[in-house]
């Protein structure tokens, strides 16, 4: 009975932030819409202060988060993926970018085997990837150990933590209690 009550606490989490994300997704392309200006809105004003971080290698850390090793940023908040990339592109643009700011690259990891690498997004900042995977944060977890977008699916696909190993993300591994299913790297 307490497990199913907390399944289902954790299950209303997430529809409250899909509720809140597609909000802040409208209210986006509405201010979009209305803009007079020529340039595109969404992952250059969105990429503009995290992805200015620096020409060196940003450093990136690992942290337990609901007993899985997975990659998160200098600060400790987790990485994630977004299913539909591809190794060359991120198809994370706009108001997803917005509410999903992409890592930018390069960076090291101490104590990481996997493959660091990087790609060119759409407004031409540089995006770091794992595995062949661009990376990101996610605006929900408001600090370090969360993974409240582990399983999400928003803005045209599923959302993974990014795990250290570079193997895939068991099911419902995270801090959020999802059962999102894995993300094979």
């Amino acid at each position: 009975m307490i497990r199913s009550f907390a399944l289902s606490k954790a299950r209303n989490r997430r529809l409250r932030m899909l509720l809140v994300l597609s909000a802040a997704a409208a209210a986006a392309a509405v201010v979009a819409a209305c803009s007079s200006s020529g340039t595109p809105s969404g992952t250059s004003s969105s990429g503009g202060s995290s992805a200015h971080v620096a020409a060196a290698a940003v450093g990136l850390k690992t942290a337990k988060v609901g007993g899985v090793t997975v990659l998160t940023n200098a600060k400790g908040f987790t990485l994630y993926a977004f299913a539909p990339d591809t190794s060359t592109t991120s198809k994370c643009n706009g108001a997803c970018a917005q509410n999903w700011p992409p890592v930018t690259g390069p960076a090291t990891a101490s104590g990481v085997k996997g493959a660091f690498a990087t790609i060119k997004r759409s407004d031409g900042s540089t995006q770091l990837t794992f595995h062949g995977h661009p990376l990101y944060t996610f605006v929900g977890d408001k600090s370090p150990g969360q993974a409240s977008g582990n399983g999400i699916n928003a803005f045209g696909g599923l959302w993974h933590e990014a795990p250290a190993s570079g193997g895939a993300a068991p099911a419902g591994s995270s801090s959020s209690g999802s059962g999102g299913g894995g993300y094979g790297y």
